[in-house]
């Protein structure tokens, strides 16, 4: 188990904070190699080519030791722009169906319960994990939060952060491609994104997107609402696409870019990290994301007898991936965006604001450090 000292940031790390100019060049290097990953996987014509060929060489890069990072202000940004993009599916027919989606989002808690006892488990018999890391690693979600608070109950903070994000990597990787082979869903053509190219949006629509984006995320930031960057944006997109101010979605180029930025920031993820360390957490975490794997098949099996929503939205809707992943997935490959954002909203709101109370009940232990 680690110690709390281990868990602050190491100044000599390219990805601290404490260092932004001597990171720049490493932000350089991530971006230029997930963009061209990206560009190689789109002419190789594979599904959500730009951030899978980012996240797929941007990860191989950081296990070589490549010098790579990303920051956290420039993936907020294109988390950003996926919200604004999310918001602009929310279009008045979306208000006639919001009753539909009330039993499956009532369900997602029994799949948080299901998938963190299923995890928790994995990793005590199986992995040999303590049990504040087993937990903390176990919660389909959250990935931020479950480092912070991990640390601070006394797990190992290194260990929960890449299991989380060899979760979010093995789903990323996964769906899109079961997608095309079992159901037969294709990504689009061209950017390998929806929407209008950028010399095709008016500035005033630019104007009034760009403006929502970052509304949206301030007013989410000063309500401490959990992810805000993304749940900000899409709200407050939302609500001027209902409203008719604008029916246009981000451009292409840009979710393009952000899907970039987002598969550069899940491979910078593994940098500066020993080669055995994270083959351990890669293997690890496939396990137990076989085991969430399976439980959301359950999930959206049973929900889709039961409600008729569309199958495909639902399995993306209850995926244990990230918010921001999943949601572009979603967009890519045409499944219902706002539904699979809305469930992916109220998973991490789950996760964020019971997990941790719910540890504190059972183990009756405090924090070790201050959060």
């Amino acid at each position: 188990m680690s110690d709390g000292k281990a868990h602050r940031p190491d100044r000599s790390d390219p990805r601290s904070t404490a260092a932004p100019l001597r990171r720049w060049p490493a932000i350089a290097l991530a971006l230029a190699l997930g963009s061209g990953g990206g560009w190689a996987a789109a002419a190789a014509g594979l599904p959500l080519p730009w951030m899978i060929g980012s996240m797929v060489v941007t990860t191989l890069a950081s296990m070589a030791g490549a010098p790579i990072a990303m920051a956290a202000g420039l993936r907020m940004v294109m988390v950003m722009v996926l919200g604004v993009m999310l918001g602009s599916g929310f279009t008045p027919e979306i208000l006639a169906v919001l009753g539909d989606w009330t039993i499956s989002l009532a369900a997602m808690t029994l799949y948080i319960l299901a998938g963190t006892a299923a995890g928790y488990l994995f990793f005590r018999r199986l992995c040999g994990y303590d049990p504040v890391t087993a937990y903390f690693a176990a919660t389909p979600g959250g990935l931020n939060e479950m480092v912070i608070m991990g640390a601070a109950y006394g797990g190992d903070a290194r260990l929960i952060s890449l299991v989380h994000a060899a979760r979010i990597l093995l789903v990323v990787l996964t769906i899109p491609f079961a997608f095309r082979w079992f159901l037969e869903v294709e990504a689009p053509g061209g950017l390998g994104v929806p929407g209008p190219s950028l010399a095709e949006v008016a500035h005033l629509d630019l104007a009034i997107l760009a403006v929502t984006g970052i509304v949206g995320w301030a007013a989410a930031r000063l309500l401490k609402i959990p992810a805000a960057a993304i749940v900000g944006p899409m709200l407050a997109s939302a609500g001027v696409h209902l409203a008719g101010l604008t029916s246009e979605a981000p451009p292409a180029e840009l979710v393009a870019a952000a899907q970039v930025g987002v598969g550069a920031a899940i491979g910078a993820r593994f940098a500066n990290t020993a080669l055995s360390f994270v083959l351990r957490a890669l293997r690890d975490s496939l396990g137990v994301t076989i085991l969430l794997v399976i439980i959301t098949l359950v999930f959206a099996g049973g929900l889709e007898a039961w409600l008729g929503i569309g199958f495909p939205a639902l399995v993306l809707a209850y995926a244990p991936g990230g918010l921001a992943e999943m949601s572009l997935i979603a967009i890519a490959l045409g499944a219902d965006a706002a539904l699979v954002a809305t469930h992916h909203i109220v998973r991490i709101f789950i996760i964020v604001v019971l997990a941790t109370p719910a540890y504190r009940l059972i183990t009756g232990k405090k924090p070790e450090e201050p959060v």
